[in-house]
């Protein structure tokens, strides 16, 4: 397990020669491209399902259609990270783009729902070098104080567009069920942005006279990929379950549940601000953790909306501050010959969990016989996590100074 905060990156500056804004914009910009991908068709599915209603097997393709890329880009991102660190990643992000672009328009003109199926693996592949690039590229520009705010606000931009996109979907689904596809033509804007503004990025160090890069830490990121997949479990249980827990309660208003999702929602994006505003102790990973818990158990508990509510946001602050102290922590034990490749295992990791968390939850329901329960086990695990932590920092202490 690795220690519970995430030690200052080397360096004597703040940035490493990337002024102005634009490298930034592009790529916050790049990161929220995969969240596109992850809400965007949501609401033309029922619309989606309709027209393919002759195929064989649609009530399990169409759905595949909004999940299958997030599954692709955690299968593939540590192939991405691979790959970032050999080729380069301003090239391979350029290109991703574009691909993202033409693959993700495809569906706009095929007819064959397996061939729009195939054609989301594929934007899925796109998504996987995107995210790992950007990611890496926040790496290798920015140290200290600047890199753990600037992720921040990729974790913050993130969580804003999925309700941006959600809304998109929504309005252009009015239009036909193709219409959302137009989207992801952003691509062909953003690629050439890219390619003139990004800077090539270059090592904060010489390498070894050998010329042999350095050993991938794997002991070290084995620890913190672990615990992404279980920080993921936890980022996306209110995403996921929050309309369950509502329709538990008697409350099954689509407005009501857009509502209380957009306030969760809100609360993540102020957690990511408030990791901007803290340093020290306060940053260490128990402390986002025990909120989360904290809020799992009152959403567990609740026998009413407005403890309902309270839990939700309390427990979206905590993920606010969760995502940004993984991924800071996970970066500070990169140097930049592996920054590609861990930073791949980190977001396949994350994308693990994504994808665990419906399953862990429908386990612990079946089994203790309810969902509300279920909640209330993972925040009794998710504060034990919290707790074992800095037992777990001590330990290590002495091996990492030896």
């Amino acid at each position: 397990m690795p220690p519970a905060t995430a030690a200052p990156a080397a360096g004597p500056a703040d940035t490493r020669a990337v002024t102005g804004g634009l490298p930034a914009v592009l790529l916050m910009t790049g990161s929220c491209l995969p969240v596109l991908g992850a809400v965007l068709l949501a609401p033309v599915l029922p619309r989606m399902q309709d027209h393919f209603a002759s195929v064989p097997g649609n009530a399990a393709l169409v759905p595949l259609v909004l999940t299958v890329p997030a599954l692709s880009l955690g299968l593939l991102a540590p192939f991405a990270g691979v790959v970032v660190d050999r080729l380069g990643r301003k090239r391979l992000l350029v290109a991703a783009t574009v691909l993202y672009a033409l693959f993700g328009t495809v569906p706009l003109w095929l007819g064959s729902l397996y061939g729009i199926v195939a054609s989301r693996v594929l934007v899925g592949v796109a998504e996987a070098a995107i995210m790992t690039c950007c990611t890496t590229l926040i790496g290798d520009y920015y140290t200290g104080r600047t890199r753990d705010r600037y992720l921040a606000v990729q974790t913050m931009c993130a969580s804003a567009s999925a309700t941006l996109f959600f809304l998109l979907g929504g309005a252009l689904g009015g239009a036909g069920w193709r219409a959302p596809f137009w989207l992801y033509a952003v691509g062909l804007l953003l690629a050439p942005a890219m390619a003139v503004a990004l800077p090539a990025p270059a090592p904060a160090r010489a390498t070894p006279a050998d010329g042999a890069p350095p050993p991938f830490p794997v002991r070290r990121m084995a620890g913190i990929c672990l615990l992404t997949v279980f920080g993921a479990v936890v980022f996306y249980t209110v995403p996921v379950e929050m309309s369950y827990l509502l329709d538990d309660l008697g409350e099954d208003s689509t407005g009501v549940i857009g509502a209380v999702t957009a306030v969760a929602s809100a609360a993540t994006v102020c957690g990511s601000v408030l990791f901007t505003r803290l340093a020290g102790r306060s940053r260490r990973l128990p402390v986002p953790l025990l909120l989360c818990a904290a809020g799992f158990l009152a959403m567990g508990l609740a026998d009413g909306l407005p403890l309902l509510i309270a839990g939700a946001v309390l427990n979206c602050v905590g993920t606010g501050l969760l995502l940004p102290t993984l991924l800071t922590l996970a970066l500070s034990r990169l140097d930049f010959a592996e920054r590609g490749r861990g930073t791949g295992l980190w977001t396949a990791a994350f994308f693990l969990g994504e994808f665990a968390c419906p399953l862990v939850l429908l386990a612990a329901r079946g089994a203790l016989g309810g969902l509300a329960p279920a909640v209330a086990l993972l925040g009794v695990a998710t504060a034990a996590v919290g707790a074992a932590l800095p037992a777990s920092a001590r330990r290590s202490a002495p091996a990492a100074r030896q």
